[in-house]
């Protein structure tokens, strides 16, 4: 996720790329009952884990806020759809010149923010432009290929100084969502979009709540209200649910999926993601400087095992996730097998060694236990160092002090992080950063799709972590609720087609 960027603003971002606390991008219905007439004047009730901190989506990171105000409330000229793909927004379509140097979007007419004003071609040309200016800002070098960005009537040009395979993707997200020029809105405390929902309250500590936007230029939502409930605690959210005060259940483990469902009001989906368990290895500092060891490692630990003990997701041998470009299956390389593991600590004079495994709190113990289990049996001694995610932060995202550590990373199209020697993970390939600027540089998306392929097996060869599991998305519905999203949840929330269904 990260580019080049200082310390400490990279451990704001971390906080965005790393939290459980992200929902999809796009809809499609789920399995739930579509019987009964849908119900415009409903009330949706949805269970969200992490609250935001504050509302500010230009400078805040934090998962937390693309999962409910990107799509409802904020707005980008592209958007992406459930099985990402790029589609128009704010744009009606767009053009992309041969040489990957120019961009061009016709901007919609008739859109208006939330609070009246019109969205003009100056809007987004200024929104834009401050993403790329403003180094605080958190997705700033996203655009920093960008030379120009203008205006001639409703078409909006951007002209590049070398092509960039990730633009469109990277407008997408953050760094492409258009505001009011000059807004006086406290974006902290409030959100001016051009969305199909309007943030009317937040009461903090407890809940978000969206309604309808009644002027939204494209097909209008189709319940009145959503409130969005931070509820923490696992077992309070089962418990509402089951009471018959949610509708919609996130953030929660599929093996509660009997408890969930068991009054018959709930149907549990799980759906695809990007999210990357993903076992960093401290490759400065002896024993994991060498390679034997690092895959030693790999190969003691029983992933199907860990997929098993989730109930969810599937296994993940290799950096890039099966929904992003340029995927492969690569188990091959280090598959489970604890008796090539010892020969390899053997080989390596590493028989008896003890290591550290740092990882945030919040994750809980299923991952760890596994992981001493399965490192005990190939003579590996385990610590576990659960801390808070400020500690996490410090220590492993800046510090770089550790031996092992988890972290389950969300974000989509974020293998930039194992072309940055800079970033945690300690890596550096000179092969892997150039096939990663050859990417960046196709004009083609398979030519792009094939060199990150490339990329991404090297550093499953050069052991330079290790993919523990690629989770799913786990989400309850209740009866009556179709449109909720059901693919990588933990990304973005799109509500656009939610209905709730009477009788």
């Amino acid at each position: 996720m990260l580019r080049r960027t200082t310390l400490a603003a990279a451990a704001l971002v971390a906080a965005g790329a790393l939290l459980l606390t992200a929902c999809t991008g796009a809809t499609a219905p789920t399995p739930s009952n579509t019987g009964g007439t849908p119900d415009p004047d409903a009330s949706v009730a949805v269970r969200l884990v992490a609250e935001p901190g504050n509302l500010d989506i230009r400078e805040t990171a934090g998962a937390a806020l693309d999962q409910i105000l990107v799509d409802n409330v904020y707005q980008g000229l592209v958007s992406r759809t459930a099985d990402q793909e790029i589609v128009p927004a704010l744009a009606s379509d767009y053009e992309v010149s041969a040489d990957g140097l120019t961009y061009t979007f016709t901007l919609r007419e008739g859109v208006t923010f939330q609070n009246g004003e019109e969205l003009t071609p100056d809007d987004v040309v200024w929104s834009l432009q401050q993403v790329k200016d403003t180094a605080s800002y958190r997705d700033s070098a996203r655009l920093a290929g960008v030379s120009t960005i203008a205006a001639e009537g409703q078409t909006i040009t951007l002209t590049l100084s070398a092509p960039d395979s990730t633009l469109l993707w990277n407008l997408t997200g953050r760094a492409g969502l258009i505001l009011k020029k000059d807004d006086a809105t406290d974006r902290k405390t409030a959100a001016n979009g051009t969305g199909p929902y309007t943030l009317t309250d937040w009461k903090q500590g407890d809940s978000i709540t969206f309604t309808r936007n009644d002027a939204y230029w494209g097909e209008k939502a189709q319940v009145a209200e959503v409130v969005f409930n931070y509820l923490p605690e696992t077992q309070a959210a089962l418990n509402g649910a089951l009471a018959g005060e949610l509708d919609v259940l996130t953030g929660f483990d599929a093996n509660l999926t009997d408890q969930v469902e068991a009054n018959g009001d709930f149907a549990v989906t799980l759906g695809q993601s990007t999210d990357k368990g993903t076992l960093a290895m401290n490759s400065t500092k002896a024993p994991l400087s060498d390679i034997r060891v690092r895959q030693a490692i790999r190969q003691a630990i029983d992933k199907k095992a860990i997929v098993e003990a989730f109930a969810a997701g599937q296994t993940q041998y290799g950096p890039i996730p099966e929904l992003d470009p340029g995927y492969e299956d690569l188990e091959s390389v280090a598959p489970f097998d604890p008796a090539a593991a010892k020969e390899l600590l053997a080989e390596a004079g590493a028989e008896d060694i003890t290591l550290t495994l740092t990882i945030p709190s919040f994750y809980g113990t299923t991952v760890s236990q596994i992981l001493v289990s399965n490192l005990n049996d190939v003579g590996i001694t385990l610590k576990v160092n659960a801390v808070e995610f400020s500690a996490w932060l410090q220590d492993v995202y800046i510090n770089q002090d550790y031996d092992l550590s988890f972290v389950l990373h969300t974000e989509a199209r974020d293998f930039e992080n194992w072309a940055n020697p800079e970033y945690y993970f300690t890596y550096d390939n000179a092969e892997v950063q150039k096939l990663y600027a050859d990417s960046l540089a196709a004009t083609d998306d398979a030519a792009a799709a094939d060199l990150l392929k490339k990329a991404a097996k090297i550093v499953s060869e050069d052991m330079a972590a290790d993919w523990l599991y690629n989770g799913a998305s786990t989400v309850a519905i209740a009866s009556g609720i179709t449109g909720v999203p059901t693919v990588n949840t933990n990304e973005r929330l799109n509500l656009a087609e939610l209905v709730k269904s009477e009788g």
